[in-house]
């Protein structure tokens, strides 16, 4: 069942779940999202089954988590919470580039993953562009993802019939406008690269996802790169 997108390209706090187990770095992720007006952290997990469990009470809109956590990891932890709700965003933020991780939670929706070896100012980006619709893999990932695109080929011959047929349905401008979008950029960069306003860009944006029948930027990005539309 599709549901609202928490998307929130315009005003209000983007409320915020942590999730590590190393007391240090959640710190050091709090004192870097506190200075950023437009975050609102609701609280911090310790692990995987907490962090699910928060999720559900306190309906936040991002989280921010780790991989190796006690408990359940934060790979099954992000598949319990997209499952119960799609539409929150979960940025990952680890130690680990293994490929296997990074090709299983791009497949799950994930909307940002940053390796901890990269400055904590990284996290805060990747915040700040999840928040305004877009997607954040840092260049470590992307080099690990553009590396493994046999291995995104998720799906068999009917789905990328279905997929096609989709694609079929846009018009030119919303095909240059839905890899813009799956590239990461937000509807106010596109509008302006493009010399159009960004409410046209948000309408081209509605019909593109209903056309395709996705209901966030991290499954457009996924059909982006089955269809070699971008390059990671």
């Amino acid at each position: 069942m599709k549901q609202k997108s928490t998307e929130k390209p315009h005003g209000g706090k983007t409320t915020t779940l942590i999730a590590d187990d190393h007391p240090v770095v959640l710190e050091g992720i709090i004192r870097a999202l506190e200075k950023e007006p437009d975050f609102e952290i609701l609280g911090t997990a310790s692990d995987g089954v907490q962090a699910v469990k928060m999720v559900k009470t306190l309906k936040p809109e991002l989280v921010i988590m780790d991989i190796s956590m006690p408990n359940i990891n934060g790979i099954d932890a992000t598949q319990a919470i997209k499952t119960w709700n799609e539409q929150i965003q979960v940025m990952i933020y680890t130690m680990y580039s293994d490929k296997e991780y990074i090709t299983t939670l791009f497949r799950l929706g994930i909307s940002a993953y940053i390796l901890k070896r990269d400055p904590i100012k990284e996290v805060i980006r990747a915040a700040k562009v999840v928040r305004e619709g877009g997607s954040y893999f840092t260049s470590g990932v992307r080099k690990v993802l553009s590396e493994q695109l046999d291995a995104l080929t998720m799906g068999d011959m009917a789905e990328a019939r279905e997929m096609q047929n989709g694609i079929s349905k846009l018009t030119v401008r919303e095909k240059e406008i839905f890899a813009l979008l799956a590239d990461g950029l937000i509807p106010k960069e596109i509008a302006d690269r493009l010399c159009i306003s960004p409410k046209t860009i948000e309408s081209h944006k509605y019909n593109i996802m209903h056309k395709l029948e996705v209901s966030s930027i991290a499954q457009l990005t996924k059909i982006a790169v089955k269809k070699g539309l971008i390059e990671f």
